[in-house]
This record gives C-alpha cells, structure tokens and sequence, in this order.
C-alpha cells in the first residue's frame, strides 16, 4: 500500500503545475465482472446524473474522445502504469489530438474500482475529478474502460470543449 501511495504521488509530481487543477487520480478496489461496454456505458450515465444535479448539461459521447480514453485505458491496463502520461510520454491533449479530437479539456483516471456507480463516487469524492466532472464548459467526453490480464479495469474519462 505505501509503495503504491510514493508510485501515485511521483507520478503526480510529474505533472506540470499548470495542469494540475485539469487532471486528478484515484485509488483502486478489485476488479468488476461487467462487460468494459457496460461499465462505460454506467460510468457515462452516472456521470451525467451527477452533472445535471449539480446544474450542468449532460454530456454527448463524442466517438473521438472515446477512442482516445479507450487507447490510454488499454495502455494503463497493458503496461500496469497507472499515469496520465501515456505511450510515449503522450498527455491526453495529445492523445486527443491523435484521434482526431482538437478541443481536449480535461481528464480524469482511476482503477481497480469493481463498479461504476464506485468509481463515479470516488471521481466526486476527489476535489479535482470532481471539478473535471461539473465543468459546465465541457460540451463532450468519453469513457474508455479496458480490463488488465488479472480482471483489473482501468478507467480514462476524457473531456473536450466541443
């Protein structure tokens, strides 16, 4: 637990200042047994309830982001880092960008979490994820979910301003 605890918190020293308050990080729990199509779906739904709740628009999936949230979830998932930098050293503007998507705002990470209702309150229990999550000025966004080998999801939640 604390080698995972001093991982997290080297990994959050990498990030720039300047992004800190676009991107947050969350802990784990085990794994779930959903399809990664449900799971994304849940997590999509549950995060736009909690947007209308709290005054914003839902959101629209845009096919774009999702692409890209499912790539840096497959390559958390394949490679066991649990980071914002992905392939490459890629951040999630330029994993965006490589997916077509020129408007990227935000992002939002987490695994382990069996359950999407889990990590949807986890996300708003994080002062920065939840930020990310109630950004009124977000117009889409994606949830890409993708399994480890050993059953783990690793979740990216990526959004965008058009």
């Amino acid at each position: 637990m604390q080698k995972t605890l001093v991982r997290r918190l080297a990994t959050l020293a990498m990030i720039p200042a300047a992004l800190i308050g676009m991107i947050a990080i969350a802990a784990p729990a085990e794994a779930a047994t959903v399809s990664m199509t449900t799971l994304q779906t849940q997590v999509v739904s549950l995060s736009n309830a909690e947007r209308v709740k709290a005054g914003c628009k839902g959101l629209r999936v845009n096919a774009e982001l999702l692409w890209a949230a499912r790539g840096h979830s497959k390559f958390m998932a394949t490679t066991g880092k649990f980071s914002h930098s992905g392939s490459g050293s890629s951040t999630f503007v330029a994993r965006a960008r490589a997916a077509g998507y020129t408007a990227a705002r935000s992002e939002n990470i987490a695994w382990g979490y069996r359950t999407a209702s889990e990590v949807v309150k986890a996300w708003m229990k994080s002062p920065g994820h939840r930020h990310n999550l109630l950004d009124c000025g977000a117009k889409t966004f994606a949830v890409g979910v993708v399994y480890s080998s050993n059953g783990t999801p690793y979740y990216t939640q990526d959004f965008g301003s058009r």
